[in-house]
């Protein structure tokens, strides 16, 4: 079968690629066709677009870039319609993968959403278009099959595709190894996550990084991503002794002390590695203006939303500046009492997200799908 996969950032790609993975297991004559990153086309697949160019955050952002996004959004309903996939696999990416949803829907293309939009926070309105424009949806979160359901969607929980790539990650170095390998010394490891989008780069590595010099005792490493070159993270740590090392962030986590991380997918992967965290995030003005109208929900953490409590501490816009967040690092990497109770309600995270095998249930949802309504 074609498969035509849409996925618009890092934790899109590395979901992707897993699905990738499972449906190849199961269709020997798998093809795909993909917006996507490095580690879909690692597997195989005929790229379009890669996420380095895609990754727009914020409502300022999207405007300041919309003649990029409907260039975008063009490009890929002709080169759908020239490639006829059996179905479009949309993975998160809201804003352009429902565009595209009602485009193939109506010309004859099966579309199954894998790893929900988060609209249950905001934009409740949407599930309307994904009722109407959406065939499938294959969701991660336990709370979202409910809300689903409650609006007459066909939805399917598959359980969190972390889980999965958690478990193939596996640690073949000691920590010296890491240490000797990334000339870094013997300090416990602080771990910071800014996100891979240039946006949350600037506008949280410099706060996080001025902290290094009152935590001599430590050192502070950076998971960078390959999409930015090494001068722009230097640029922003500039003064410091902070050192950025790319394309390893499960081996950062997998030997850190404490992390601080800006809201994401990074929250649950550090959750799960069980590495205590505060989570960090600053938007433009005006986009947070607009989105405190719009969020309905109590946390922005996906650790916290999954398990409807404050279990790792939101330091959000002004929340999100140099005392605090000394105060709140210290706390991590000296309360033992405060980070038992974290790494406590990790375990019983990992419970809530049940198990592994999400992308291989996925992709078997998806065939039986497609043979099913073939």
């Amino acid at each position: 079968m074609k498969y035509y996969i849409i996925a618009g950032e890092a934790s899109g790609d590395l979901h992707g690629s897993n699905l990738m993975g499972a449906l190849k297991r199961r269709d020997a004559d798998a093809r795909f066709r993909i917006w996507g990153g490095d580690r879909m086309l690692a597997q195989g697949g005929e790229p379009v677009k890669h996420i380095n160019e895609l990754a727009f955050m914020g409502f300022v952002e999207v405007l300041l870039n919309l003649r990029t996004i409907l260039s975008n959004i063009a490009l890929c309903k002709k080169d759908l319609l020239d490639w006829k996939p059996d179905v479009l696999i949309l993975i998160d990416y809201p804003g352009f993968n429902l565009r595209m949803a009602k485009y193939a829907r109506a010309h004859g293309i099966k579309v199954v959403y894998y790893i929900s939009p988060q609209i249950w926070a905001w934009k409740q309105s949407r599930v309307k278009q994904i009722r109407r424009d959406v065939d499938r949806m294959l969701v991660i979160l336990p709370f979202e099959k409910p809300f689903y359901e409650r609006f007459g969607v066909d939805v399917s929980y598959v359980g969190h595709p972390l889980l999965d790539a958690l478990e193939e990650y596996t640690l073949e170095d000691s920590m010296e190894n890491f240490l000797r390998e990334n000339t870094l010394d013997e300090r416990p490891i602080v771990a910071l996550l800014p996100g891979s989008r240039r946006q949350e780069l600037k506008a949280s590595l410099k706060l996080m990084a001025s902290l290094a010099p009152y935590f001599p005792n430590h050192q502070f490493v950076v998971a960078g991503v390959r999409a930015h070159p090494e001068s722009y993270y230097s640029e922003l740590t500039a003064g410091t002794e902070v050192t950025t090392i790319f394309g390893q962030t499960y081996r950062l986590l997998a030997h850190a002390k404490a992390a601080l991380v800006t809201s994401g997918t990074a929250t649950l992967e550090t959750a799960l590695f069980g590495v205590p965290q505060a989570v960090c995030y600053r938007a433009g003005l005006i986009s947070y203006l607009i989105a405190r109208q719009l969020v309905k929900v109590k946390y922005i953490s996906l650790v916290n939303l999954v398990m409807d409590r404050s279990l790792v501490r939101e330091m959000i816009q002004d929340d999100f500046n140099f005392k605090d967040l000394k105060q709140e690092l210290n706390r991590l990497l000296s309360d033992e009492d405060y980070v038992d109770r974290m790494k406590e309600g990790y375990r019983s995270l990992r419970k809530v997200l049940g198990g592994r095998g999400a992308s291989e249930l996925a992709a078997s949802e998806l065939i039986e799908f497609l043979q099913a309504n073939s």
